[in-house]
């Protein structure tokens, strides 16, 4: 038996991956040299919840989902142009930084307040889903907070794969070490659930779905709710990108098998 559910997934935007970043310190505290300029994207992790959503509603009859966006609202209209198209949702738009130098306690408590203040929300049929991680809120606690301000105590981290099972009960793959994926089982919602990065490709664009969506979408970015997440008594020591090391050695003459031997001595503990 098959019982619909509420979705809602928790999703910012990040700085496009392929723009060079270079984080600085700023009078505000650390930031990214010409953050707001840079073009932004849904954040990766948060797309593979999405798409997991979007999934499980559509083979859930009745079901709805929810996309829960901290944001700049003006980054925020700019990438949902093009969300839009990928899965039916309602936006929720939350007007704030999506810097990755904001606390993760400060940012789960407002997506948490966001997510009680759903009309109609029913918290025996909700499933919370978002990132395991986050492209710039690396913290890796921030869906787990949000879960204990909502008072769920099912939570399941770096999740690769959710079945639906014929008497509504759930299994989840998590990722354990490794390579291997540790399942449980659990009666329903509510739940939350980390996504790591799922197993469904992401979809093609589709442009009845976006309009669909557009409908919704520009009037929650009208009406976004202003708030405040920073990372106030925090400091940070320095704030650099990672340093890249290469080790190169150049062997002339070597045969295939003392490549090999030399590979394998390197791997070996």
């Amino acid at each position: 038996m098959s019982i619909a559910s509420q979705i809602v997934v928790c999703g910012s935007i990040v700085p496009d991956p392929l723009q060079t970043l270079e984080p600085l310190a700023g009078p505000g505290g650390p930031a990214l040299k010409n953050e707001m300029m840079l073009p932004a994207v849904l954040d990766p992790w948060a797309g593979h919840a999405l798409y997991e959503a979007a999934n499980l509603a559509k083979n859930q009859p009745g079901s709805k989902v929810w996309l829960v966006s901290l944001g700049p609202k003006t980054k925020l209209q700019q990438v949902m142009m093009t969300v839009a198209q990928k899965a039916p949702f309602e936006l929720i738009a939350l007007d704030g930084s999506a810097s990755g130098f904001s606390d993760a306690f400060e940012t789960a408590a407002v997506l948490a307040d966001a997510i009680t203040a759903i009309p109609g929300l029913d918290k025996s049929k909700l499933l919370v889903f978002g990132g395991w991680e986050s492209a710039s809120r690396g913290a890796g606690v921030t869906m787990q907070i949000v879960g204990e301000r909502l008072g769920i105590v099912d939570q399941f981290q770096g999740v690769d794969e959710l079945k639906l099972n014929p008497d509504g009960s759930f299994e989840v793959f998590e990722r354990v070490e490794g390579g291997r994926h540790q399942i449980s089982r659990c009666a329903g919602p509510p739940m939350v659930i980390g996504w790591a990065t799922g197993n469904l490709p992401e979809p093609k664009n589709n442009p009845q779905v976006g309009m669909m969506n557009m409908r919704t979408v520009m009037p929650a970015l009208q009406k976004a709710k202003p708030v405040k997440v920073s990372a106030e008594g925090v400091i940070f020591a320095s704030v650099a990108l990672p340093t890249q090391t290469r080790q190169t050695r150049i062997v002339q003459d070597a045969s295939p098998e003392d490549i090999a031997r030399e590979i394998v001595e390197w791997i070996r503990p």
